[in-house]
This record gives structure tokens, sequence and C-alpha cells, in this order.
């Protein structure tokens, strides 16, 4: 079995016959057919059954085509990468909102400038369904909030972040853990690596005992910690976008505020346009330690 034979084979998928893929694969119907039996005899299984003049994949072939779709892409992307071709298509990229907020819009603007044939799809969430996402090859990389316990993925760190407890003006100072206890917390549902943080933070396991409002976004947080709703943990980095808000800043021990947000992506499977946003990001000039 070779790339070859793959691309007969998923042309024949999906022209929906030897007629139709060999016209678009500029060969003769004979030839798509005995690539075909080729690939049959090599793998010792059918791949389709033959009624009349129709093809019907059979259930080792149904297998097959999402393989040979993915061994295609990688093949494509191992040439590109090996060749300097410049990236194209479509680059499928997850973030945390926070970072999306805060640090990607430069990033991403340098990124299309430098190559405008690539195709951004941007696809927030928490850290825990970014990763599940690339585990399941619905996205091709991500900015997730911690490094991926998953083996089957890479990563390298990118953003250094500062974490701290926001509170309305006419809340008390917050020093301690314990000087959060009695007020309600607004976080980001189950998945968020922020939200275990500040589980870790107040010496909870979770947050069971406590008042909590879930929200999915930090302008909403942000607009209920002013108005007095409750407390909430954030990248500072966010609330530098927001300069007009009136909150009070309270820091937390740099055991739990030091955070440095990587970009991840699966193992093995470093494409053109993967390869071209970790270059860029590794040229991003270092940040200055925030006190």
């Amino acid at each position: 079995m070779d790339v070859a034979d793959l691309r007969v084979f998923k042309s024949v998928v999906d022209e929906g016959g030897v007629i139709r893929a060999a016209g678009k694969l500029h060969r003769v119907p004979s030839s798509v057919t005995t690539r075909i039996k080729q690939l049959e005899a090599s793998m010792g299984v059918k791949l389709f059954h033959r009624d009349r003049q129709r093809l019907h994949l059979s259930p080792a072939g149904e297998l097959l085509r999402d393989y040979a779709e993915r061994l295609i892409q990688l093949s494509e992307e191992a040439h590109d990468v090996v060749s300097g071709t410049a990236p194209r298509g479509v680059l499928k990229l997850g973030a945390l909102e926070s970072t999306t907020a805060s640090r990607l819009p430069p990033l991403l603007a340098g990124y299309h400038g430098r190559y405008p044939d690539v195709r951004l799809e941007l696809t927030t969430g928490t850290n825990d369904a970014l990763v599940s996402q690339l585990v399941e090859r619905k996205l091709d990389a991500a900015f997730t909030a911690e490094p991926p316990a998953v083996r089957a993925l890479d990563h390298v760190a990118v953003f250094s972040e500062r974490l701290i407890v926001i509170s309305s003006p006419e809340h008390p100072p917050i020093r301690h853990a314990r000087d959060a206890e009695g007020a309600s917390l607004i976080v980001f549902p189950e998945g968020c690596a922020y939200r275990r943080v500040l589980q870790r933070w107040l010496g909870r396991d979770n947050l069971v005992p406590f008042r909590v409002l879930e929200l999915s976004s930090y302008h909403a947080i942000v607009a209920c910690v002013t108005a007095g709703a409750g407390i909430a943990l954030l990248p500072e980095a966010v609330l530098d976008t927001m300069p007009h808000v009136k909150v009070r800043r309270n820091a937390i021990p740099n055991a739990q505020a030091r955070i440095t947000t990587p970009l991840v992506w699966r193992r093995g499977e470093l494409s053109a346009s993967v390869l071209a946003l970790r270059t860029l990001v590794a040229s991003l000039p270092k940040q200055k330690s925030r006190t």
C-alpha cells in the first residue's frame, strides 16, 4: 500500500465510480481498476462490493476511507514542510478566550500578513475542551492554559501570564484565601484550568462549598465583579484590555499566579501551517516579568 494507491482509492470513493475517478485522475478506467485490485490484494480484503456498473464501499473500505484521508493529508504536509513550500489551506486553531482577547490579535494579524494563502478558523473554549478537540483531530493546534498531560501532544511555551483575583472597589482587600470566605465566586465552567488554580489557592478540591456563578465570557465576568456580584480569578493581561473597568486587583502567591500559555499540536503531525505558527511565536519578544 502506498500513497498513490490511496489517492486512487479516495478518488473512486469521492467520484462515486471508476469512470469519473479516471477522468479526474487523467487515467484510463482500466488503470484505475487495476490499482484498486492491487490495493485490495495487498490488504487481503475487498474494499468495494460490485453491483453491475456501481461500486459500494465494503465495511473494510469504510474503515480505510478515514485512514486514507489522514495519510494523504500527512503526506502532503510532510512534503510542504520538507520542501519549504509556503503554508496554504485551512489552519484550525483553538485558544482560550483570555488568550484570544489579550494576546492573539497582533499575532494572527502578523501570521495572515505573512501567509495569506492560509485560512484561519479560530475556536475558543476551556483548556480541557481544546485538548480534547486536538486529540480528536478537530483542531490542528491550540493555545491552552497549561502543558498537556496527553503523551500524543507536543507543545512549546509561548506567553507568560500573571493571574490575579479581582473584586469590586468596595470589597475589602483580599490578601489571603481566607479573605474570600463568604464571597460568591464567578468562574468559567468545569474544564477551565484557571478555575483549578482558584481551587488550589482556596485549598479546595472543588467549589461545592461556595456560591458559584458560572459564565462563559470574561466581559460578563468582569461586569458582574464590577457590580459587586462576587470575585473572580483571571489573567491580568485580560484586565489590561479593559482600561476603563473599575475593579480592585488582588495579588495571589506566585505559586498560583504564574502560569505559561503553551502552543500545542499533535506529536509527529507538524504541518507547514502549524510549523509557521510555531516559528512565529518563537520570534516574539520575551516578556518582562511583572511584579
